[in-house]
């Protein structure tokens, strides 16, 4: 599945940012600059010109400054057998730093671990309890997180129905968060789990802070899936995946 390079760039990159402001950039990056767009770094480029890796509008962007330094040129470069020029620049300035932050705001979400705490792959997904996708997923990666292969984290929020969020409550107040989860979805449409009618504050505060980072994201269903493939590069899968996509997310049997 392709980057999801306009997600991505949603988030700040906070480090970049700070060295690229400190950075006295020439005249014409800076006209772009005060357009809206974010400088996050300088790479080499051909025939004289020096590029810039740039995010504007939810896109990261490739500036390339003139040999005079007068004028800049905005897009993609290409060289004589077709090859892009910029997608190496632009995923190593702008999309793999970013990459890490998305990842590590999921590993700083509220979650419920599914699997053993030591399987060597970690898949993050935007849970509902009355998704019935969600609960598709559950089922179709049971033979990679029996095996010890896989541990999802389930990212739990409330948004199909009214007892949504109070389920989502139930799950994380439950004396075994996971074990509660693992009865819930084994039971699938029987589930007897029961929502909580009034939900503590420090739940609420969980469950609050799990839909503010899927609003960031820009996540409108679950299960949203998120994975790292082989090259390390963040991926995202939107709903139960097909039998080719589940492979790829949670790897080979």
């Amino acid at each position: 599945m392709p980057r999801l390079r306009h997600l991505l760039t949603l988030l700040p990159l906070t480090l970049a940012a700070t060295l690229a402001q400190a950075e006295d950039w020439p005249a014409p990056i800076k006209q772009i600059e005060a357009k809206g767009a974010r400088i996050l770094g300088k790479f080499d480029a051909p025939s004289g010109l020096t590029g810039y890796a740039a995010q504007y509008q939810n896109r990261g962007m490739a500036l390339y400054l003139t040999a005079d330094g007068n004028s800049v040129i905005a897009g993609n470069l290409y060289d004589a057998q077709g090859n892009d020029l910029s997608s190496a620049p632009l995923e190593k300035l702008v999309y793999a730093p970013m990459s890490k932050e998305v990842w590590a705001k999921m590993e700083n979400s509220s979650w419920i671990q599914d699997g053993d705490k030591n399987a060597p792959r970690v898949v993050y997904l935007f849970s509902d309890p009355n998704c019935p996708y969600c609960n598709m997923f559950w089922e179709q990666a049971r033979p990679w997180v029996k095996a010890g292969k896989v541990q999802l984290r389930h990212i739990m929020v409330g948004i199909i129905r009214e007892d949504s969020p109070g389920k989502s409550a139930a799950l994380f107040a439950a004396k075994d968060p996971q074990k509660a989860l693992e009865e819930h979805e084994g039971a699938g449409k029987a589930s007897k789990l029961q929502a909580l009618s009034k939900i503590p504050a420090d739940i609420e505060a969980k469950l609050d802070g799990n839909m503010k980072l899927m609003e960031e994201l820009e996540l409108s269903a679950t299960p949203a899936i998120f994975y790292l493939d082989d090259k390390g590069a963040l991926q995202q899968q939107q709903g139960a995946p097909s039998p080719d996509k589940l492979v790829k997310i949670l790897g080979v049997k």
